[in-house]
């Protein structure tokens, strides 16, 4: 009982923190026509703090690129006045994000339990990574990869029924802390699996014949933070010398053309790669359980938000991989498979090419440890929510999401090298 109030005063304390936190803010969507308009979003970010959505860095942005970002509540006016000045096109896709924050929770009433379909904190999905192991003892084990910057352990449950030889896949959620929906997704999977397995003929059959690794929340600390501070937290939460600004981004911390293309040297900047490749406890941690585990891994999926994208290597370069058509293939059966359910439109392709380029990340790092089939899906929406996806779409997004990742499954099945 008294851990029951301690949890639901920790929530409400949170809550508080929160409103406020983002009462008033705005979340903006512009399509700059040309080089002029860019360059006036480059002078809004750089005379006041501005959290770009998508794509996840000012230095990225482009002429006909959509570009979503959030600006304080004190700023809102001023950013209004200065894009119709300038004729720059936007909308407004948030109009008060602490309202979109609250709406986020289905109902007020927050249980104390774990839900499949409801925004689980770090306590509960650690306490269910023991539960759903300790009730499937033939199908789950649970391990231990390492720990986080503050101390939190890294939980690593491995699925599938025990057999001689067996190949495996690699999942990861919860790199970058907002991205909520991807650590429900990996949630879903876990719960699926054990739910259908000796049911449906595709799960058992690919339980009976690969492991798969599941790493429900890979950055921790900083989910963990978006709970209690700041909702909006990307990184890690590691302190960096010299500097009073917190954290790496995980995604591009991976020796993978480190903080070349779309990284920051910078440790304030969202988009900053950290003092070396895998400076990150958490980074080492996975990196090393990979290299560990290469013989066996055959296929890596991450998952993040959003979007709505089914990407593949390469992001730190415009080059094409090796294997190119047979990745952009097994993107579209993907895709299409997705779209099947709720005809959710996703976009494929390699990164740098179908985004943005981006350096460090752990795609394209698997990929170069020769992991030759890695994805990374861009769960939902394109912008209506962004990061804050109502837990009404929560099951959803797990339905069609599972339908792609257990096509991309079969294919390395019946692909394996």
């Amino acid at each position: 009982m008294w851990a029951l109030l301690v949890l639901i005063g920790a929530a409400a304390v949170s809550a508080h923190l929160q409103d406020l936190a983002f009462d008033g803010q705005k979340v903006f969507r512009v399509i700059p026509q040309n080089d002029e308009q860019v360059e006036i979003i480059n002078s809004l970010a750089s005379n006041m703090q501005v959290d770009f959505w998508q794509p996840d860095s000012v230095t990225l942005v482009r002429p006909k690129m959509q570009v979503d970002f959030r600006v304080e509540a004190d700023k809102t006016f001023e950013v209004e006045e200065l894009l119709k000045e300038s004729g720059v096109e936007y909308r407004v896709l948030i109009d008060n994000l602490q309202a979109a924050l609250d709406a986020q929770f289905d109902s007020r009433a927050r249980t104390a339990r774990h839900s499949y379909e409801k925004y689980n904190n770090w306590e509960m999905i650690a306490a269910w990574t023991a539960d759903i192991a300790a009730q499937n003892p033939d199908l789950i084990s649970r391990s231990v990869i390492g720990e986080t910057y503050e101390g939190r352990p890294m939980y690593l449950l491995k699925m599938g029924k025990s057999g001689p030889n067996k190949k495996a896949i690699f999942m990861d959620c919860g790199f970058h802390a907002r991205e909520w929906i991807s650590p429900a997704f990996c949630q879903w999977f876990v719960k699926e699996a054990v739910e259908t397995y000796g049911k449906d003929t595709v799960m058992t059959t690919l339980l009976n014949s690969l492991d798969f690794y599941v790493l429900p929340v890979f950055n921790i600390d900083g989910y963990v933070y978006t709970w209690t501070n700041n909702r909006m937290w990307r990184k890690t939460r590691s302190k960096n010398a010299g500097s009073h600004c917190i954290g790496t981004d995980p995604n591009r911390n991976f020796n993978a053309g480190w903080c070349t293309l779309g990284a920051s040297k910078s440790p304030c900047d969202s988009t900053y790669c950290g003092s070396a490749p895998e400076s990150e406890k958490e980074t080492k941690a996975l990196a090393d359980f990979i290299r560990e585990h290469l013989s066996t891994i055959k296929a890596y999926l991450t998952i993040h938000s959003y979007s709505q994208l089914l990407l593949f290597p390469y992001s730190y370069t415009y080059k094409l991989p090796s294997n190119y058509e047979e990745l952009n293939s097994i993107a579209r059966g993907a895709s299409e498979q997705l779209a099947s359910l709720y005809n959710t439109k996703y976009t494929y392709g390699p990164g740098a090419k179908t985004i943005y380029p981006a350096a460090g990340g752990s795609d394209d790092w698997a990929y170069d440890q020769g992991i030759k089939y890695s994805f990374t899906f861009e769960l939902r929406d394109t912008g209506r929510y962004g990061f804050i996806l109502p837990e009404s779409q929560i099951k959803p997004t797990c339905e069609e999401t599972l339908l792609a990742v257990k096509y991309i499954a079969n294919y390395v099945l019946e692909h394996l090298y």
